[in-house]
Protein backbone atom coordinates (compact mmCIF):
# COMPACT_ATOMS: atom_id res chain seq x y z
CA UNK A 1 0.00 0.00 0.00
CA UNK A 2 2.83 2.37 0.26
CA UNK A 3 2.99 2.84 -3.62
CA UNK A 4 -0.31 3.88 -3.48
CA UNK A 5 1.06 7.70 -2.89
CA UNK A 6 3.53 7.25 -5.84
CA UNK A 7 -0.11 6.85 -8.08
CA UNK A 8 -2.01 9.62 -6.21
CA UNK A 9 -3.82 12.01 -9.17
CA UNK A 10 -7.10 12.77 -7.72
CA UNK A 11 -7.13 16.79 -7.13
CA UNK A 12 -4.60 17.25 -4.29
CA UNK A 13 -0.92 18.33 -4.77
CA UNK A 14 1.38 15.85 -3.47
CA UNK A 15 4.18 18.15 -3.47
CA UNK A 16 2.72 20.59 -1.82
CA UNK A 17 1.79 18.45 1.40
CA UNK A 18 5.74 16.84 1.35
CA UNK A 19 7.16 17.85 4.78
CA UNK A 20 4.63 20.27 5.24
CA UNK A 21 4.47 20.96 9.15
CA UNK A 22 0.67 20.58 10.20
CA UNK A 23 -0.98 20.47 13.42
CA UNK A 24 -4.54 18.72 13.64
CA UNK A 25 -6.96 19.52 16.66
CA UNK A 26 -9.42 16.30 17.52
CA UNK A 27 -7.06 14.08 15.66
CA UNK A 28 -8.17 11.29 17.86
CA UNK A 29 -11.40 11.74 16.81
CA UNK A 30 -13.60 9.95 13.61
CA UNK A 31 -12.99 12.56 10.94
CA UNK A 32 -9.44 13.71 12.83
CA UNK A 33 -7.88 10.02 12.36
CA UNK A 34 -9.43 9.78 8.85
CA UNK A 35 -7.40 13.33 8.25
CA UNK A 36 -4.43 12.29 9.80
CA UNK A 37 -3.90 9.03 7.65
CA UNK A 38 -4.44 10.66 4.38
CA UNK A 39 -1.80 13.90 5.42
CA UNK A 40 0.59 11.11 6.55
CA UNK A 41 -0.12 9.81 3.17
CA UNK A 42 0.60 12.57 1.41
CA UNK A 43 4.12 13.04 3.37
CA UNK A 44 2.93 15.45 5.68
CA UNK A 45 4.72 15.84 9.20
CA UNK A 46 1.49 15.94 11.57
CA UNK A 47 1.25 16.89 15.07
CA UNK A 48 -1.99 15.96 16.86
CA UNK A 49 -3.84 17.51 19.79
CA UNK A 50 -6.67 16.31 21.45
CA UNK A 51 -8.19 14.18 24.20
CA UNK A 52 -7.99 10.07 24.62
CA UNK A 53 -9.94 8.67 22.15
CA UNK A 54 -13.47 7.28 22.68
CA UNK A 55 -13.08 3.56 22.63
CA UNK A 56 -9.98 0.81 21.79
CA UNK A 57 -12.18 0.28 18.36
CA UNK A 58 -12.07 3.55 17.24
CA UNK A 59 -10.39 4.32 13.82
CA UNK A 60 -7.14 6.15 15.42
CA UNK A 61 -6.32 3.40 17.85
CA UNK A 62 -6.83 0.54 15.23
CA UNK A 63 -4.97 2.44 12.55
CA UNK A 64 -2.04 2.42 14.75
CA UNK A 65 -1.40 6.12 13.25
CA UNK A 66 -0.16 7.49 16.60
CA UNK A 67 3.07 6.10 16.02
CA UNK A 68 3.35 7.20 12.54
CA UNK A 69 2.66 11.27 14.34
CA UNK A 70 3.62 13.55 16.65
CA UNK A 71 0.69 12.91 19.35
CA UNK A 72 0.03 14.62 22.19
CA UNK A 73 -2.95 14.40 24.97
CA UNK A 74 -4.66 17.38 25.54
CA UNK A 75 -7.30 19.89 26.03
CA UNK A 76 -8.04 22.72 23.79
CA UNK A 77 -9.36 24.52 26.80
CA UNK A 78 -6.26 24.61 28.50
CA UNK A 79 -4.56 27.34 26.73
CA UNK A 80 -1.30 26.99 28.19
CA UNK A 81 -0.72 24.08 27.00
CA UNK A 82 -1.59 24.33 23.85
CA UNK A 83 0.35 27.34 23.36
CA UNK A 84 3.64 25.50 24.12
CA UNK A 85 2.95 23.12 21.69
CA UNK A 86 2.77 25.15 19.48
CA UNK A 87 5.72 26.60 20.15
CA UNK A 88 7.61 23.40 20.25
CA UNK A 89 6.25 22.65 17.03
CA UNK A 90 5.89 25.44 14.90
CA UNK A 91 3.26 24.53 12.62
CA UNK A 92 2.29 25.89 9.26
CA UNK A 93 -1.06 24.28 8.49
CA UNK A 94 -3.67 24.31 11.37
CA UNK A 95 -6.84 22.43 11.19
CA UNK A 96 -9.16 22.99 13.86
CA UNK A 97 -11.31 20.16 14.38
CA UNK A 98 -11.41 19.39 18.24
CA UNK A 99 -15.34 19.64 19.36
CA UNK A 100 -17.98 18.61 21.44
CA UNK A 101 -19.78 17.23 18.13
CA UNK A 102 -23.19 15.95 19.27
CA UNK A 103 -26.67 18.09 19.26
CA UNK A 104 -28.48 16.20 22.00
CA UNK A 105 -25.18 16.21 24.78
CA UNK A 106 -25.81 19.56 23.77
CA UNK A 107 -28.67 20.26 25.63
CA UNK A 108 -27.38 17.82 28.92
CA UNK A 109 -23.97 19.60 28.72
CA UNK A 110 -24.75 23.30 27.28
CA UNK A 111 -21.54 24.55 29.12
CA UNK A 112 -18.82 21.95 28.41
CA UNK A 113 -20.53 22.20 24.79
CA UNK A 114 -19.69 26.57 24.69
CA UNK A 115 -16.49 26.20 26.37
CA UNK A 116 -15.26 23.89 24.22
CA UNK A 117 -16.49 24.82 20.61
CA UNK A 118 -16.38 28.56 21.58
CA UNK A 119 -13.59 29.05 24.29
CA UNK A 120 -11.06 25.95 22.27
CA UNK A 121 -11.82 27.85 19.23
CA UNK A 122 -10.58 31.07 20.73
CA UNK A 123 -7.58 29.66 22.24
CA UNK A 124 -6.60 27.74 18.72
CA UNK A 125 -7.14 31.18 16.88
CA UNK A 126 -5.09 32.49 19.41
CA UNK A 127 -2.42 30.66 19.43
CA UNK A 128 -2.08 30.79 15.69
CA UNK A 129 -2.01 34.84 15.91
CA UNK A 130 1.18 34.41 18.35
CA UNK A 131 2.76 31.87 16.04
CA UNK A 132 5.77 33.18 14.04
CA UNK A 133 5.15 30.08 11.80
CA UNK A 134 1.39 29.21 10.78
CA UNK A 135 0.12 30.52 7.55
CA UNK A 136 -3.22 28.90 7.14
CA UNK A 137 -5.65 28.25 9.68
CA UNK A 138 -8.82 26.35 8.66
CA UNK A 139 -11.72 26.02 11.31
CA UNK A 140 -13.92 22.89 10.87
CA UNK A 141 -17.74 23.82 11.90
CA UNK A 142 -20.80 22.40 10.91
CA UNK A 143 -23.86 22.70 8.64
CA UNK A 144 -25.80 23.16 11.46
CA UNK A 145 -24.48 27.02 11.95
CA UNK A 146 -26.83 28.01 10.30
CA UNK A 147 -29.89 29.93 11.20
CA UNK A 148 -32.18 26.85 9.95
CA UNK A 149 -35.76 27.76 8.90
CA UNK A 150 -36.05 24.41 7.19
CA UNK A 151 -35.86 25.36 3.77
CA UNK A 152 -36.34 23.05 0.85
CA UNK A 153 -33.20 24.77 -0.78
CA UNK A 154 -29.18 24.30 0.27
CA UNK A 155 -28.22 27.11 2.96
CA UNK A 156 -25.02 29.48 1.00
CA UNK A 157 -22.17 30.77 2.92
CA UNK A 158 -23.37 33.90 3.05
CA UNK A 159 -26.92 33.05 5.03
CA UNK A 160 -27.28 33.95 8.39
CA UNK A 161 -26.10 32.24 11.40
CA UNK A 162 -27.97 30.92 14.29
CA UNK A 163 -28.55 27.45 15.67
CA UNK A 164 -31.39 26.38 17.68
CA UNK A 165 -29.68 24.11 20.45
CA UNK A 166 -26.83 24.64 22.40
CA UNK A 167 -23.95 23.05 19.63
CA UNK A 168 -25.58 24.59 17.15
CA UNK A 169 -25.46 27.76 18.36
CA UNK A 170 -21.92 27.17 19.84
CA UNK A 171 -20.88 26.58 16.26
CA UNK A 172 -22.24 29.64 14.57
CA UNK A 173 -20.38 31.63 17.48
CA UNK A 174 -17.43 29.40 16.10
CA UNK A 175 -18.00 31.21 12.84
CA UNK A 176 -19.02 34.45 14.07
CA UNK A 177 -15.29 34.55 15.94
CA UNK A 178 -13.22 33.16 12.86
CA UNK A 179 -14.77 36.37 10.86
CA UNK A 180 -13.29 38.54 13.71
CA UNK A 181 -10.08 37.49 13.92
CA UNK A 182 -10.09 37.31 9.67
CA UNK A 183 -11.16 40.66 9.64
CA UNK A 184 -9.57 41.78 12.85
CA UNK A 185 -5.83 40.61 12.76
CA UNK A 186 -5.89 38.10 9.42
CA UNK A 187 -7.56 40.56 7.02
CA UNK A 188 -6.81 39.26 3.55
CA UNK A 189 -6.59 43.05 2.31
CA UNK A 190 -3.38 43.10 4.92
CA UNK A 191 -1.86 39.89 3.97
CA UNK A 192 1.54 40.60 2.98
CA UNK A 193 2.13 42.71 6.40
CA UNK A 194 0.46 39.06 8.86
CA UNK A 195 0.80 36.46 6.43
CA UNK A 196 -1.32 34.03 7.55
CA UNK A 197 -5.00 33.44 5.97
CA UNK A 198 -7.76 31.82 7.90
CA UNK A 199 -11.02 29.85 6.43
CA UNK A 200 -13.86 27.98 7.82
CA UNK A 201 -15.48 24.77 6.68
CA UNK A 202 -19.10 23.40 6.78
CA UNK A 203 -19.48 19.77 6.32
CA UNK A 204 -23.02 18.00 6.56
CA UNK A 205 -23.60 14.68 8.39
CA UNK A 206 -20.57 12.34 7.71
CA UNK A 207 -19.87 8.94 8.07
CA UNK A 208 -17.69 6.18 7.87
CA UNK A 209 -14.99 3.60 9.21
CA UNK A 210 -14.27 3.68 12.69
CA UNK A 211 -16.35 6.04 14.20
CA UNK A 212 -18.05 4.78 17.44
CA UNK A 213 -19.36 7.93 18.69
CA UNK A 214 -23.04 7.02 20.94
CA UNK A 215 -25.85 9.33 19.14
CA UNK A 216 -25.03 8.99 15.66
CA UNK A 217 -26.74 6.64 13.55
CA UNK A 218 -24.01 4.96 11.65
CA UNK A 219 -22.49 3.37 14.84
CA UNK A 220 -25.49 2.71 16.22
CA UNK A 221 -26.91 1.22 13.36
CA UNK A 222 -23.52 -1.17 12.93
CA UNK A 223 -23.61 -1.74 17.09
CA UNK A 224 -27.73 -3.27 16.68
CA UNK A 225 -26.44 -5.48 13.44
CA UNK A 226 -23.21 -7.08 15.38
CA UNK A 227 -25.68 -7.77 17.82
CA UNK A 228 -28.20 -8.86 15.45
CA UNK A 229 -30.81 -6.83 16.95
CA UNK A 230 -33.04 -4.56 15.39
CA UNK A 231 -31.42 -0.90 14.78
CA UNK A 232 -33.39 1.81 16.76
CA UNK A 233 -33.89 4.92 15.02
CA UNK A 234 -35.50 8.03 16.77
CA UNK A 235 -36.09 10.42 13.87
CA UNK A 236 -36.27 8.59 10.84
CA UNK A 237 -38.13 11.05 8.58
CA UNK A 238 -35.89 13.95 8.86
CA UNK A 239 -33.70 14.69 6.11
CA UNK A 240 -30.09 15.22 6.36
CA UNK A 241 -27.14 16.25 3.82
CA UNK A 242 -25.11 12.28 4.29
CA UNK A 243 -21.88 12.05 2.97
CA UNK A 244 -18.96 10.36 3.14
CA UNK A 245 -15.90 11.28 5.42
CA UNK A 246 -13.37 11.55 2.55
CA UNK A 247 -15.62 13.91 1.00
CA UNK A 248 -15.32 16.89 3.47
CA UNK A 249 -11.74 16.21 4.16
CA UNK A 250 -10.81 15.81 0.19
CA UNK A 251 -12.24 20.03 0.50
CA UNK A 252 -10.16 20.66 3.73
CA UNK A 253 -7.47 19.32 1.70
CA UNK A 254 -7.77 21.44 -1.64
CA UNK A 255 -9.08 24.44 0.14
CA UNK A 256 -5.98 24.67 2.49
CA UNK A 257 -3.80 24.11 -1.07
CA UNK A 258 -5.38 27.40 -2.33
CA UNK A 259 -5.52 29.23 0.54
CA UNK A 260 -1.64 29.15 0.89
CA UNK A 261 -1.33 29.64 -2.79
CA UNK A 262 -4.02 32.86 -3.08
CA UNK A 263 -4.70 34.11 0.53
CA UNK A 264 -6.74 37.03 -0.54
CA UNK A 265 -9.06 35.10 -2.58
CA UNK A 266 -9.39 32.06 -0.70
CA UNK A 267 -9.56 33.02 3.20
CA UNK A 268 -13.58 32.82 3.65
CA UNK A 269 -16.21 30.29 4.42
CA UNK A 270 -17.10 27.18 2.32
CA UNK A 271 -19.75 24.59 2.28
CA UNK A 272 -18.66 20.66 1.50
CA UNK A 273 -21.67 18.62 1.48
CA UNK A 274 -23.58 16.10 -1.05
CA UNK A 275 -24.83 16.47 -4.16
CA UNK A 276 -28.71 16.37 -4.06
CA UNK A 277 -29.26 12.90 -4.59
CA UNK A 278 -27.75 12.51 -1.03
CA UNK A 279 -30.19 14.66 0.82
CA UNK A 280 -32.13 11.81 1.98
CA UNK A 281 -34.40 10.97 5.17
CA UNK A 282 -32.55 8.95 7.99
CA UNK A 283 -35.02 5.86 7.65
CA UNK A 284 -33.45 6.11 4.18
CA UNK A 285 -30.06 5.61 5.63
CA UNK A 286 -30.84 3.24 8.22
CA UNK A 287 -32.68 0.77 5.03
CA UNK A 288 -29.03 1.58 3.15
CA UNK A 289 -26.67 0.39 5.22
CA UNK A 290 -28.78 -2.95 6.13
CA UNK A 291 -28.79 -3.97 2.89
CA UNK A 292 -25.64 -3.07 2.63
CA UNK A 293 -24.92 -5.42 5.73
CA UNK A 294 -26.91 -8.31 4.13
CA UNK A 295 -29.62 -8.54 7.05
CA UNK A 296 -31.21 -6.88 9.87
CA UNK A 297 -34.07 -4.55 10.64
CA UNK A 298 -34.89 -1.17 12.19
CA UNK A 299 -38.06 0.06 14.76
CA UNK A 300 -39.15 3.27 14.74
CA UNK A 301 -38.74 4.60 18.37
CA UNK A 302 -39.34 8.95 17.47
CA UNK A 303 -40.12 10.24 21.45
CA UNK A 304 -43.49 12.67 21.20
CA UNK A 305 -41.95 15.69 23.06
CA UNK A 306 -38.36 14.84 22.44
CA UNK A 307 -35.70 17.80 22.58
CA UNK A 308 -35.65 19.57 19.44
CA UNK A 309 -33.41 18.88 16.15
CA UNK A 310 -33.67 20.28 12.93
CA UNK A 311 -35.87 18.20 10.25
CA UNK A 312 -34.82 19.49 6.96
CA UNK A 313 -31.18 20.82 6.44
CA UNK A 314 -29.50 20.96 2.91
CA UNK A 315 -26.60 22.87 1.46
CA UNK A 316 -25.38 24.82 -1.39
CA UNK A 317 -21.90 23.51 -2.52
CA UNK A 318 -22.35 26.10 -5.78
CA UNK A 319 -19.14 28.01 -4.33
CA UNK A 320 -16.58 25.30 -3.94
CA UNK A 321 -17.85 23.56 -7.16
CA UNK A 322 -16.75 27.12 -9.16
CA UNK A 323 -14.55 28.13 -6.87
CA UNK A 324 -12.35 25.28 -5.55
CA UNK A 325 -13.13 23.50 -7.94
CA UNK A 326 -14.33 20.42 -5.49
CA UNK A 327 -17.01 18.36 -5.95
CA UNK A 328 -18.20 14.87 -4.54
CA UNK A 329 -17.30 11.96 -5.81
CA UNK A 330 -18.91 8.82 -4.24
CA UNK A 331 -22.93 9.12 -4.55
CA UNK A 332 -24.72 7.94 -1.63
CA UNK A 333 -24.88 4.20 -2.16
CA UNK A 334 -21.29 3.80 -2.86
CA UNK A 335 -20.79 5.68 0.48
CA UNK A 336 -22.83 3.63 2.19
CA UNK A 337 -20.98 0.56 0.79
CA UNK A 338 -17.68 1.44 1.79
CA UNK A 339 -18.58 2.27 5.40
CA UNK A 340 -20.12 -1.09 6.16
CA UNK A 341 -17.49 -2.58 4.14
CA UNK A 342 -14.84 -1.14 7.02
CA UNK A 343 -17.00 -2.04 9.42
CA UNK A 344 -17.18 -5.65 7.98
CA UNK A 345 -13.50 -5.73 7.70
CA UNK A 346 -11.52 -3.90 10.63
CA UNK A 347 -11.52 -7.14 12.96
CA UNK A 348 -9.88 -9.03 10.28
CA UNK A 349 -7.50 -6.80 8.47
CA UNK A 350 -4.60 -4.06 8.85
CA UNK A 351 -6.84 -1.16 9.73
CA UNK A 352 -4.18 1.81 8.49
CA UNK A 353 -4.28 -0.67 4.93
CA UNK A 354 -8.11 -0.68 4.43
CA UNK A 355 -8.47 3.23 5.28
CA UNK A 356 -5.19 3.84 2.76
CA UNK A 357 -7.21 1.25 0.25
CA UNK A 358 -10.67 3.43 0.52
CA UNK A 359 -8.42 6.72 -0.13
CA UNK A 360 -7.06 5.16 -2.73
CA UNK A 361 -10.46 4.11 -3.91
CA UNK A 362 -11.96 7.37 -3.38
CA UNK A 363 -9.10 9.72 -5.32
CA UNK A 364 -9.50 7.44 -8.43
CA UNK A 365 -13.28 8.00 -8.29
Amino acid sequence: MENMVREYRYMLNQSFWAGKKVLVTGHTGFKGSWLVIWLEMLGAEVTGYALDPLTERDNFVLSGIRSRMNHHIGDVRDFERLHRLFGEVRPEIVFHLAAQPLVRESYNTPKATYDVNVGGAVNVLECCRLSETVRVIVNITTDKCYENKEWVWGYRENDRLGGYDPYSSSKACSELLTGAYRQSFFNPDDYARHGKCLASARAGNVFGGGDWQVDRIVPDCIRHLEGDKPIVVRNPHAVRPWQHVLEPLSGYLLLAERMAEKPETFASAWNFGPEDSSFLTVGSLVDTVVKAWGRGAWEDHSIPGAVHEAHLLKLDITKAKAMLGWAPVWRFDRAVEETVNWYRQYGHHQVRELCLRQIDDYMRG
